[in-house]
């Protein structure tokens, strides 16, 4: 069982991805954790990275692609894996393609979970972390117990930059322009299906496995 998630930031894809993991006991797989083992172990294709990482560059599409098959090929994706935030751009799902290829393997499933832009901003702006503990908020789904303060250690919890509706809207317009076409692309694989992500957490999941089995 190999599955790609898709879904604009904030979608719950990550949240939905480790969920399956867990069911199916298959490994889920970021890039950026594939980037910090291969950079921690010192192989190779970490030090190129690291490379690039460290003069403020984006990794290369075929590394990144060689990276993500390197990891794919570890003998606890024998039974299957997700892929969570990876591919992002239509050059790197082809490079994907090709590379399975290569190996005798392809996908089996990319999930799009679909949550339109003006909810996304709604449920990402509500969003508030903690400055002391780094514990997670949500000012109408998890409210701490006392406005303003962490339940857990008392210290003052904050919107942080990344969750602010103007920082949240450009890269939702990143998403748009350069990763919704993936959508397509997958379709046009034949191995595309939707999911509404607008539900609770656990119909969503449901749904997921319903398509999965």
């Amino acid at each position: 069982m190999k599955i790609i998630m898709l879904g604009a930031p904030g979608a719950g894809k990550g949240t939905q991805a480790k969920q399956i993991a867990d069911k199916f006991s298959i490994p889920h797989i970021s890039t950026g954790d594939i980037f910090r083992a291969n950079i921690k172990e010192g192989t190779e294709l970490g030090k190129k990275a690291k490379g690039y990482m460290d003069a403020g560059e984006l990794v290369p599409d075929e590394l990144v692609c060689d990276l993500v098959v390197d990891r794919i090929q570890k003998e606890d994706c024998a039974n299957g894996f997700i892929l969570d935030g990876f591919p992002r751009t239509i050059p790197q799902a082809e490079a994907l393609t090709e590379a399975l290829n290569a190996i005798g393997q392809k996908m089996d499933y990319a999930i799009d979970i679909e949550v339109d832009d003006a909810q996304i901003v709604e449920r990402m702006g509500g969003r508030r972390a903690c400055l002391g503990c780094g514990a997670t908020y949500h000012i109408i789904n998890i409210p701490p117990k006392k406005e303003g303060i962490c339940d857990r250690c008392g210290s003052e919890i904050i919107l942080r930059d990344d969750d602010k509706p103007e920082t949240v809207q450009n890269r939702l317009n990143v998403y748009h322009e350069q990763t919704q076409p993936l959508i397509d692309y997958y379709k046009n694989e034949g191995i595309l299906s939707s999911v509404d992500g607008t539900q609770p957490m656990d119909k969503v999941f449901a749904d997921i496995i319903g398509i999965v089995g």
